[in-house]
């Protein structure tokens, strides 16, 4: 790891380190949102033997700050939805942004960065389809289950199925062997099918 991105990745840890909602890991308290980056950067690992800067901070930085503007501040429904998640990848594009810019990273890198995040030129652009692929996986693997149960089964059927759309055939063989309750893998087998 270069000085510049362990330099970025260390603040954009501290920012997630911030967030008030922990949760328990292995009988210590963790923040939320950084173990979230932490599962992603760690599969994108798994993904890519080599990723490049860009993709590592991205990746990193996915769901930076998000508990500073919750869900529930946008309208319920898919078009509030889409509003929250674009203006929470635009702020945390100009948040890293910064970050890049304090380590010294050039502005086109800082506008790559933002570009995956905001997941622009997904199915186009392999970075973004591997950004993409690690936040589908890190929810299958861990945030499924819970987030399952508070789903009517006909809308949870059809959020496996576009999920699974937007997922890569390298992504899709690792989904099939993530350990799974049997409630989820009979979940995810139904929508499949």
């Amino acid at each position: 790891m270069t000085n510049r991105l362990e330099q970025v990745i260390n603040a954009l840890d501290h920012l997630h380190g911030e967030d008030p909602q922990h949760v328990d890991l292995d009988g210590e308290p963790i923040a939320a949102e950084l173990l979230y980056a932490q599962r992603m950067s760690t599969l994108l690992a798994t993904l890519n033997q080599a990723p490049g800067e860009c993709l590592q901070i991205a990746v990193r930085a996915q769901h930076l700050q998000r508990w500073q503007v919750p869900r529930d501040a946008y309208p319920e429904g898919r078009v509030g939805y889409l509003t929250w998640r674009r203006d929470q990848g635009i702020r945390a594009g100009d948040t890293v942004a910064q970050l890049m810019n304090e380590a010294g990273y050039s502005a086109e890198d800082t506008q790559r960065v933002a570009t995956l995040i905001n997941k622009k030129g997904l199915g186009r652009d392999p970075d973004v389809q591997a950004l993409e692929d690690c936040a589908c996986l890190v929810f299958l693997e861990n945030y499924f289950a819970d987030f399952s149960r508070k789903v009517e089964h006909d809308h949870m059927l059809r959020i496996i199925q576009k999920t699974w759309r937007k997922m890569s055939p390298q992504a899709h063989e690792l989904a099939l062997t993530l350990p799974m309750s049997d409630d989820s893998a009979a979940l995810v087998k139904e929508a499949l099918s």
